[in-house]
């Protein structure tokens, strides 16, 4: 038996298809799947309901020791007000202080039936996991990831302009790599993988064959 789950750690800006992989991924091996970015739009909800400011430390931080994991299914955390809000929040540090324990738990202790976990965020491989197993980095040119969460959103029944989506992505990015806590960074022994011209299918085959090999390595090191 192994001393510790295995864990797949996913790092990566918004849109850039890592959410789809990880529960791809998640449900191809039977692993339970934590979305991280969804415990700092919960936090951000609870902000915005009760009329806070999501940039006040204080208020932000009380939020997101509020935070109920039975929340993270609400589809209203999608909005694009509370994704907004959720990148402001999410660069507090007694924000990501606060929901630190939770998502490490998770990757140690994942949810029945779950044998491992896969997670996605985007400090994952290079702060809440740095030990996983598996580390990847997945990204994407912006004008493509902007076309795909105005496909989203659509889909969703919600009006979506390009040019202001575009704008809103420039932004969270500025905002996730230039924070000071945790920011959006490759870890060092993570894999790269740009999905701007990839088919999500192919990109998906290719991890799991990866995920494979090293469950079959690990089991055999133990």
């Amino acid at each position: 038996m192994r001393s510790r789950p295995f864990v797949v750690a996913i790092d990566g800006p918004a849109a850039s298809g890592k959410g789809t992989l990880a529960r791809r991924l998640a449900e191809r091996f039977g692993f339970a799947h934590l979305d991280t970015g969804a415990l700092y739009r919960a936090t951000a909800r609870l902000v915005l309901d009760a009329g806070g400011d999501p940039a006040d430390p204080a208020t932000a931080e009380a939020a997101a020791r509020r935070v109920d994991p039975q929340l993270l299914a609400d589809l209203q955390l999608r909005g694009a007000e509370v994704a907004t809000a959720a990148s402001v929040v999410a660069a507090i540090p007694e924000v990501r202080h606060a929901l630190l324990a939770l998502q490490r738990n998770f990757a140690a202790h994942p949810p029945a039936p779950g044998r491992g976990a896969v997670i996605d965020g985007r400090d994952i491989g290079t702060v809440i996991c740095p030990a996983a197993d598996v580390k990847l980095f997945v990204t994407a040119s912006t004008e493509a990831r902007a076309r795909r969460r105005v496909k989203e959103l659509r889909e969703q029944g919600t009006t979506a302009i390009y040019e202001t989506v575009l704008q809103d992505l420039n932004e969270r990015d500025a905002r996730d790599s230039g924070r000071q806590a945790a920011p959006l960074a490759v870890a060092p022994d993570a894999e790269v993988i740009d999905t701007t011209t990839l088919d999500a299918d192919i990109v998906f085959e290719r991890v799991a064959d990866r995920v494979a090999r090293m469950l079959k390595e690990k089991e055999w090191q133990q």
